[in-house]
């Protein structure tokens, strides 16, 4: 028996011997960002002349367990093979791909203007953070499991209600959560309020919008991608004490171990919750685990169990016309509190995934049936990335 765990160890250490030397044939360049280029942002980072791919991740200290490909988890030649096709463009215009299994990243690999230590762009992926953060509250005892089905107006102790448009009441969390609010502006009064959003400070914000939206009724209150995310982000900085900004801060990056980031500010001096916030993909991999994990962090319980179980679960389905990052073998189009989900198909199985989206092509994917969470940022909108979910990483985990 010694022996054998000799052995074995042994054959482990080789492993990961010859796993480091892949990653240092495959490039030459710093796989970290300058000082000067993480004070630039994305833009300002040259691109990597050859692929990061390293089937065995090295331990940041950052919070992340690693592992290695093919020992927990997955098939390492399909995974690499997959890399490289990649890094040929092959596949999109990739910036990183992330796999965890099983609580471990086993896989991680860099492209074009990716690096490890570089927040990464993530447009509507935000909306899955904002989400979170309410999660947070409710976990903290500033608002409850019950408080989603009321009224969101009734959290804004600032509005003026006798001036809010007919039905602004019928909002509560949980729709404006699920993008269903039944706001409905004109393209004029759109421009309007975008020409005065400097001076809509706070509250007012919301004020302004409930003000000027079209009656709200169940008619209107029907899935419609727009603003909802941030009148979600005023009841955050409503309940919370202190500041949204602060709370989001403290609870949930510090809590994460998340310091190298971008969380811009709104015109109304709230945190943007639908865009405008930069994320490493180590980091990004997090958010996806504390999903994964329901809640728990470390063995922290930052979000109740109940309430990341409706924010991945689907609370209403879209339609299969539009899927993005979609293909042949992705399918029911769902949408949970700002995560996405859908079928995917590899083989004769189907497997329910979850996903934070954002334009320009960064998910972040959980497939729980395989314990996989899977991080992918990019750098165009024209993509296929759960199509190649389904057709070549579930696959590697079968």
């Amino acid at each position: 028996m010694i022996k054998q765990k000799i052995v074995t160890s042994l054959v482990v250490t080789l492993l990961m011997g010859s796993f480091s030397q892949l990653t240092l044939a495959k490039c030459t360049q710093p796989i970290e960002a300058t000082q000067a280029e993480l004070e630039g942002g994305y833009r300002d980072v040259t691109e990597l002349k050859s692929a990061f791919i390293d089937a065995a991740p090295k331990r940041k200290n950052d919070g992340l367990a690693v592992g290695v490909a093919g020992i927990d988890g997955g098939n390492r030649a399909l995974l690499i093979k997959l890399a490289q096709e990649i890094e040929n463009n092959l596949h999109g215009q990739f910036d990183s791909l992330l796999i965890a299994h099983k609580g471990k990243l086993v896989f991680e690999s860099y492209y074009s203007r990716g690096r490890i230590n570089l927040p990464h762009y993530q447009a509507s992926a935000t909306k899955v953070y904002t989400s979170m953060a309410l999660g947070r509250a409710i976990q903290l005892g500033y608002l409850s499991m019950a408080d989603l089905d009321k009224p969101l107006v009734s959290f804004l102790k600032g509005l003026d209600t006798s001036k809010l448009t007919t039905g602004s009441d019928k909002i509560t969390l949980n729709l404006a959560l699920t993008m269903r609010s039944g706001i409905r502006l004109s393209d004029e009064q759109k421009k309007g309020l975008q020409q005065i959003s400097e001076q809509l400070k706070g509250q007012q914000h919301a004020q302004a919008l409930l003000e000027r939206s079209a009656p709200i009724s169940a008619q209107t209150q029907t899935f419609k991608y727009q603003d909802d995310p941030m009148l979600i982000m005023h009841v955050i900085d409503a309940v919370v004490p202190g500041t949204a900004q602060a709370f989001i801060k403290q609870e949930l990056l510090d809590k994460l171990g998340i310091k190298q980031y971008r969380w811009q500010t709104a015109d109304n001096g709230l945190p943007e919750a639908g865009w405008r916030v930069n994320m490493t993909s180590r980091d990004m991999l997090k958010w996806g685990t504390l999903a994964s994990n329901k809640g728990m962090w470390q063995g922290e319980r930052l979000i109740p169990q109940g309430y990341i179980a409706k924010a991945i679960s689907p609370q209403l389905y879209t339609g299969d016309e539009d899927i993005f990052g979609g293909g042949k073998d992705v399918s029911k189009q769902g949408y949970g509190y700002y995560w996405w989900n859908a079928e995917l198909q590899s083989g004769e199985k189907r497997f329910y995934s979850v996903s934070a989206q954002g334009g320009g092509g960064q998910y972040i994917i959980l497939v729980e049936e395989l314990g996989l969470v899977v991080v992918v940022t990019a750098n165009r909108r024209e993509n296929s990335t759960l199509q190649l979910m389904a057709e070549r990483v579930l696959p590697a985990f079968l």
